[in-house]
């Protein structure tokens, strides 16, 4: 179009305008122009395996992992720990192609005052992050599950469901937590510890203030309408729909307790963190541990 030939000046209508007609930026075409074909390849050395043994490679690092939902950076680091090395872009790639990357989301635009500063710490528990979501049972129908995560080693420190998300049960999550991490429940046996919660009824009800305060643990509510600013749990709810929630169907309350917890123990010990170099939630609290004693 831009090449034809306007009846009235004689000359082309040129790109400039016709992308201007039609709302669209000549960076978009030119982009179309450059880009490459579907079968096209990268140039550059192809690395120590061809591209169908790295897909049967990612094939059986999906199969013998227990999460379902990890993505192609997390397979990428697997691959690497069993001495297979290539690229990222190669692994994507290849993921993309075969239709084996784990489904996302694409967020929303929000305003500078949800992401100020940072909510990742420098040590572990020195902050933590709760929240609560649903399930269904088969005999007891919708029931509340409420977690506790660490915001530095992303581990899961207490994790219960309960028929009614009351905020009793809002506070077993943190009771775990502190029994494990500090070793003893008793006032102020959590000195020093900040809690990321939302402005849920049961975060925000007497009861589940007074005990908090009783610990000794300090309140960091997130912003209003702003899940990111709770960002640490809200993440390890999403691993917990896609790695077991969405999978299963459990018949009762007790059924989905057992399996929270075994599936708790198995996150910490597997589940591959990408900000710690692809290291697990319990080997970052093992390291970090090992390096506060020697320095004590």
């Amino acid at each position: 179009m831009s090449q034809a030939i306007s009846p009235s000046t004689a000359q082309p209508y040129g790109l400039a305008r016709v992308c201007r007609v039609w709302g669209i930026a000549r960076s978009t075409v030119y982009w179309q122009r450059r880009a490459p074909s579907p079968g096209a390849r990268r140039r550059g050395p192809m690395g120590p395996c061809t591209d169908d043994d790295l897909v049967a490679a990612i094939r059986r690092v999906l199969q013998a992992s227990p999460f379902p939902g990890e993505g192609y950076r997390k397979v990428w680091a697997r691959l690497r720990y069993s001495g297979l090395r290539t690229s990222l872009r190669r692994v994507l790639r290849l993921m993309r192609a075969h239709q084996r990357l784990a489904p996302t989301r694409q967020g929303q635009p929000h305003g500078p005052k949800a992401h100020d500063g940072t909510i990742i710490p420098a040590q572990v528990d020195t902050m933590w992050g709760t929240d609560m979501t649903a399930t269904y049972t088969r005999q007891e129908g919708q029931v509340a599950i409420f977690i506790a995560v660490d915001h530095y080693s992303a581990e899961c420190v207490g994790i219960h469901t309960a028929k009614q998300g009351t905020r009793f049960a809002a506070l077993e999550p943190i009771r775990q937590g502190v029994r494990t991490a500090f070793g003893a429940f008793g006032q102020h046996s959590a000195q020093g510890l900040v809690l990321r919660h939302d402005h849920g009824s049961q975060y925000m009800s007497h009861v589940f203030q007074e005990e908090r305060r009783f610990l000794g643990i300090a309140s960091s509510p997130a912003f209003g309408r702003e899940p990111e600013g709770n960002g640490c749990a809200e993440r390890f709810i999403r691993t917990l729909k896609e790695n077991l929630l969405w999978l299963t169907t459990f018949d009762t309350v007790e059924e989905l307790r057992l399996a929270l917890h075994e599936f708790q123990r198995q996150y910490n010990e597997t589940w591959l963190i990408g900000r710690h170099g692809y290291k697990t939630p319990a080997q970052v609290r093992r390291a970090q541990r090992c390096a506060l004693s020697d320095a004590a």
